[in-house]
């Protein structure tokens, strides 16, 4: 008991106040003044000290800063002052000879601790944003980092807090929870796969914030909107949110669309099926029509050319057209599909260009294009190829080819009204 205890304790007594109420009373009010001086001292901190701290940043012409702010890292900081009040004046809150001192002294030093990982937490996460802020538009994160850095963390403050309560060395605990090594990996079992797949996922980029993926064992088809150690979030085209725990990532295949995205193009690989009894040779007739088609007026002609003397060189008869080479509708067609698209200003010049046939089927020839437009925007991509596919199937009969399809209930109630009418 100290010297300002005793003459307080000694002034209740004249005032009349039994010692065995004096010595209590004093100590409450004693501990009364603490908190008193404790929450005056947080609110002048944060008042004036975190008050000026706070403008300056939002003065100044960095935006990294702001986050340390909006992660309230300095007020979290600040509850180090009453912490620290309580801790010089802890002699003052209780008799030495009570046996809830040592309690008290315990409690103190785990408040300290408190704040150390709470304050340091803020921190963490305002790192990982200050890092997304930094790299901008890359994606890239190093959120599993972070939230491995957190358990670590919050671990040794449980450790600290438990070694402090029971009055042990916290190493001895670290040794004890290495014997629980088996136990330790079952509960945490999660955390560690997902811990080493998220520096997998990281460490080879194998996926950035913002990267468009396709993940259909999880449904996921969107964009990537977080990656953290346990899970990775994913916002799909319908505004649905996907969460994929990282690990899985690495056991199950998925596809990521950013090859696409930094190629400049994206891919237009659709097919035509012509129906294949509509394919035949082309008459002169057909061949000096057709040159009216500007696309088509230096391709015929020198394609003509170059079979004309085929033809005559090898001494065929060209009273009948299977005799020798001759022009088809689909092969003229072909070449003003190239044409038509190398004109096209939405269509990549410098990437893959094909219009080829694929093997006949049940469904007629198919005439793919594989290309690929230049404007990546999903909407303006479903356009440029609506329109292509537009323009060619109205065309098509300028050819004579049709498109095949399958025969519908037109097709048969059209079938009955001429049998009735035959």
């Amino acid at each position: 008991m100290n010297t300002n205890h005793n003459l307080f304790i000694a002034q209740l007594m004249r005032l009349g106040i039994p010692e065995q109420y004096a010595v209590p009373l004093t100590y409450a009010l004693a501990a009364l003044l603490v908190c008193l001086l404790a929450l005056l001292a947080i609110w002048v901190i944060r008042r004036t000290l975190i008050h000026f701290i706070i403008h300056v940043i939002h003065s100044n012409r960095f935006q990294w800063d702001n986050i340390l702010v909006r992660n309230n890292f300095f007020r979290k900081l600040s509850w180090f002052a009453p912490v620290l009040i309580f801790h010089i004046a802890q002699d003052m809150l209780l008799p030495p000879d009570s046996q809830w001192v040592e309690l008290l002294r315990r409690l103190i030093v785990c408040g300290f601790v408190v704040v150390a990982v709470v304050s340091i937490n803020a921190l963490l996460k305002s790192i990982n944003e200050i890092y997304r802020t930094v790299r901008g538009s890359s994606g890239k994160t190093i959120r599993g980092y972070v939230d491995a850095v957190k358990i670590i963390v919050y671990l040794l403050g449980i450790i600290f807090v438990v070694a402090i309560l029971s009055d042990r060395s916290p190493w001895k605990l670290v040794s004890v929870m290495g014997g629980l090594t088996a136990v330790t990996m079952l509960v945490f079992r999660d955390s560690i796969l997902g811990f080493i797949a998220s520096i997998q996922l990281t460490g080879t980029d194998m996926i950035r914030v913002g990267d468009w993926i396709e993940m259909e064992s999880h449904g996921a088809d969107g964009d990537v909107i977080e990656i953290s150690i346990h899970s990775v979030r994913v916002r799909n085209w319908d505004k649905t949110i996907t969460t994929i725990p990282t690990y899985s990532l690495i056991s199950q295949p998925f596809k990521n669309w950013r090859g696409m995205s930094e190629s400049g193009g994206r891919r237009i690989k659709r097919s035509l099926n012509l129906d294949m009894t509509s394919i035949r040779f082309l008459s002169e007739e057909e061949l000096e029509k057709m040159s009216g088609i500007q696309l088509l007026s230096d391709y015929i002609r020198s394609r003509q050319e170059e079979i004309d003397q085929y033809n005559k060189k090898h001494g065929v008869d060209p009273s009948n057209l299977v005799n020798g080479r001759t022009q088809t509708n689909v092969g003229v067609f072909r070449a003003y599909v190239q044409a038509w698209l190398k004109e096209n200003p939405k269509i990549h010049e410098n990437m893959t260009f094909l219009v080829r046939q694929l093997e006949p089927g049940p469904l007629g020839l198919p005439i793919q294009i594989y290309v690929f437009s230049n404007d990546q925007v999903w909407s303006n991509y479903e356009a440029i190829q609506a329109d292509i596919f537009d323009h060619l199937i109205a065309v098509l009969p300028e050819f004579g080819l049709r498109v095949f399809q399958q025969p519908s209930g037109y097709d048969f109630r059209g079938l009955k009204n001429e049998v009735n009418h035959g």
